[in-house]
């Protein structure tokens, strides 16, 4: 065996155990994301697979033996095993339901039993096209000489992707919402697998149109190491995400309740843009309550629920914006940052600084102009 070719094989080997490894660990783990990691284990098991029939092939296994007829297809389930992670994730008390979600799976089923099909020829196949029916003839070439499994196994990658991501990016629900900067790992993973799908995609249409679909090793190799590097990568995503909660359900309200916390959200609107009430360094939520005549409970309540922020990241935005035109103001140019920051309210350096890299993710030396 070459260097090369062993060098491929403890590659893609790697690849496969860490692929199981991870895929043991995520289908046994019990926490509110089980389902969701259940269907990231299978697809971490159908890719260590691929690598495995990979590597016997290197040792001359699966070329018309019997692990020929062991070794079927299944490269037609990524795509929705796929969809049904990031349907799990970001639904809650989501469940498969056979009687309606069967049809995603009715690719790989054709697969299987077309592969099937194609692999019995063989027992037929005595060296002339006369010993094979016509399906059985037309279907092999289909098969084996057109690059058909490549590309449809890409087209489901991709279509799938596609519906992941618009999952992803409605976020707001009826009951609950997406925690958009916890999902930021399944949108990378999402890309990945899709800019993937693509480069297969184009590679196999260029061998076929161009070259006569050689598929030799020389772009082979690649391609599998690409599978090696995304069943690793996604395994470790997965492992340390695995307890990730990425949803937020909503509070319920009755007409009644919208109505008065939307009339406290008008009086504190009014108290920090026409008052300025944030410049008080003392202020504290039951002072503010105070100023507009409501109770502390219900402020806080109309923060969290119409403003979907905490008192101190309320009030610090109002700060932050203040300073922002303090900066701004020529009169000013020769005051410190940290001056014209106790200017618009802030009561210490350390809680100036905390607060602009909370809400804005930057130093303070990034407001200057």
């Amino acid at each position: 065996m070459k260097p090369l070719e062993l060098a491929f094989i403890i590659f893609l080997s790697i690849g496969a155990i860490q692929g199981l490894i991870y895929g043991i660990i995520l289908w046994f783990n019990k926490n509110p994301n089980k389902t969701a990691n259940q269907f990231l284990a299978a697809i971490l098991f159908f890719f260590s697979y691929r690598l495995v029939v990979e590597i016997l092939k290197l040792f001359g296994l699966g070329y018309y033996d019997v692990f020929y007829h062991i070794f079927l297809e299944f490269n037609w389930i990524y795509g929705a095993l796929i969809y049904f992670f990031v349907k799990a994730y970001t639904s809650p008390q989501f469940k498969l339901r056979i009687n309606r979600d069967w049809i995603h799976f009715l690719p790989v089923c054709a697969e299987f039993l077309w592969s099937n099909f194609i692999k019995t020829q063989n027992f037929y196949w005595d060296g002339t096209r006369e010993s094979l029916s016509w399906l059985g003839y037309w279907g092999y070439v289909v098969w084996m000489q057109y690059p058909t499994q490549y590309v449809i196994t890409a087209a489901l990658v991709i279509i799938y992707i596609r519906k992941s991501e618009q999952i992803i990016r409605t976020k707001d629900f009826e009951t609950y919402e997406i925690i958009e900067h916890k999902t930021k790992w399944i949108s990378r993973i999402l890309s990945i697998l899709k800019w993937y799908a693509f480069i297969i995609l184009a590679v196999v249409l260029i061998d076929y149109l161009f070259f006569d679909y050689a598929f030799n090793r020389s772009y082979h190799y690649p391609i599998l190491i690409g599978m090696a590097l995304i069943t690793y990568w996604l395994g470790l995503e997965g492992f340390n995400k695995k307890q990730d909660i990425i949803i937020e359900y909503k509070t319920i309200l009755d007409d009644k309740d919208r109505i008065q916390l939307q009339s406290i959200a008008k009086k504190l609107r009014r108290a920090m843009v026409e008052d300025k009430t944030f410049k008080n360094q003392e202020l504290t939520l039951k002072t503010l309550s105070e100023s507009i005549d409501e109770k502390s409970y219900l402020v806080t309540k109309c923060l969290n629920l119409i403003f979907k922020q905490k008192f101190n990241d309320f009030v610090n935005t109002y700060r932050i914006n203040e300073l922002k035109l303090l900066l701004n103001a020529p009169e000013n140019s020769n005051y410190t940052l940290l001056s014209l920051a106790f200017e618009a309210g802030f009561n210490s350096k350390a809680s100036f600084n905390r607060a602009v890299k909370k809400l804005t993710g930057k130093s303070p030396s990034h407001l200057k102009p």
